[in-house]
């Protein structure tokens, strides 16, 4: 899942994207709504975390832009204005959550994922492909029983690749969702991260390649 942060500090905006990106979502940056704005043309988002206090403009202006132009991305506003007044106006521009500095992380990358959740098409939370058992809530995955360590990007490749089991998911939609903008489409970031899972998922291999194209999850031996 790929998450927009748009934060004019600096620092925090370094922080929020490291502890989200050390809990499985691939983070991209921006510190202004001219920033911001450019990332949404090229890139598709699963969630917005957006300030209020940017140094071009309140961040509800993002917010308002999204919704008037047809766009449903989730929003979370993480800001300082905490006033019941100003969290009423967030919610009357149409956004979808409201956290008030200064937050706990935890919290932040629940609410995040609640987000990202919402506007996936409804899934069971558990997912069994064969022998594989996937615990989407829960961020487990079993294979015949045996519970198996993964680290977050090995659990988001996973979860892209069982969530359309028996479909090729293309290298391209790999790197779209999993990693953010500093990944180089070109390198072989994918193919590392399959290959430790094609490791640590044990035969029979589940993980097929097709190559040129992408890679496929079937659980048929």
């Amino acid at each position: 899942m790929r998450v927009l942060v748009v934060e004019d500090d600096q620092e925090l905006g370094r922080v929020v994207a490291s502890r989200l990106r050390s809990t499985g979502f691939a983070v991209d940056l921006a510190d202004r709504l001219a920033d911001a704005d450019v990332k949404l043309a090229v890139s598709n988002y699963d969630c917005l975390v957006v300030d209020r206090g940017l140094p071009d403009g309140d961040g509800l202006a993002l917010v308002r832009s999204l919704r008037r132009s047809g766009r449903r991305v989730p929003v979370l506003m993480l800001t300082a204005m905490g006033e019941v007044v100003e969290r009423v106006a967030g919610f009357d521009e149409g956004a979808d959550d409201y956290m008030v500095k200064p937050f706990a992380f935890a919290e932040l990358a629940a609410r995040v994922g609640a987000l990202c959740r919402r506007a996936e098409p409804p899934r069971p939370p558990v997912v069994e492909v064969g022998d594989l058992e996937v615990d989407m809530a829960r961020r487990r995955v079993r294979r015949a029983g045996v519970l198996l360590t993964l680290t977050a990007k090995e659990f988001a490749v996973l979860e892209l690749l069982v969530a359309r089991a028996g479909q090729v998911v293309p290298r391209a939609d790999l790197i779209d969702c999993c990693w953010d903008e500093m990944a180089e489409p070109m390198s072989n970031v994918v193919d590392v991260v399959v290959s430790q899972l094609r490791r640590k998922l044990g035969a029979p291999a589940v993980i097929g390649t097709v190559r040129g194209v992408g890679f496929v999850i079937d659980g048929t031996p």
